[in-house]
């Protein structure tokens, strides 16, 4: 953690949270991205995403008693946001988020793009989702091995093995181009 953000937190839990506007500027593209990741819905994405920061605005008076690191407790919030909707919500897809391809596009290009992002999904829906967040914390979000062990509450080499055995199976399961996919989606 920043001795910037530091200094905003204690601000916040001062009373003054028009500070907090300035960890949501930091911290707003990757719950996005995060969340967006586990719907696959914008809609659904933007308000799990609104719900988050308003959770953390709304709570940052506990931040600090047991967490040591702001991203590690912001993601931990969005993470439990995600499994409240889909405790609370049946599931419905929207047809029209299946057929949302541009007109511009190479229609065979895009084609393909998709049926290999599908594959992965398939396969990171069939992993446990503790190795699939794992996967996405690491891979998609840049996170370290430390914060996303916060964010899980197990230990750093847990979180370490964990990923390299997922990342092995993988490897195991998927071809070339699907896992080069993988790393640079």
């Amino acid at each position: 953690m920043t001795l910037k953000e530091i200094e905003i937190i204690k601000s916040c839990q001062k009373g003054d949270l028009e500070r907090f506007g300035e960890l949501y500027d930091d911290y707003i593209d990757k719950i996005y991205n995060f969340i967006y990741y586990k719907t696959s819905h914008r809609e659904t994405a933007e308000d799990l995403t609104s719900k988050t920061f308003f959770k953390a605005v709304k709570n940052i008076q506990s931040f600090g008693k047991k967490e040591k690191y702001f991203a590690a407790w912001l993601f931990q919030i969005a993470r439990n946001t995600v499994i409240d909707h889909y405790r609370s919500s049946k599931k419905t897809a929207n047809i029209e988020d299946f057929w949302d391809i541009d007109s511009g596009e190479d229609l065979l290009v895009d084609l393909e793009n998709k049926e290999k992002i599908l594959l992965v999904k398939k396969y990171l829906a069939e992993i446990k989702s503790e190795k699939r967040d794992i996967v996405i914390m690491r891979i998609w979000q840049g996170m370290s091995y430390r914060e996303i062990s916060e964010i899980l509450g197990k230990n750093e080499g847990s979180v370490k093995v964990m990923f390299s055995r997922t990342i092995k199976e993988m490897k195991k399961n998927l071809p070339i181009e699907v896992i080069l996919l993988i790393l640079i989606f």
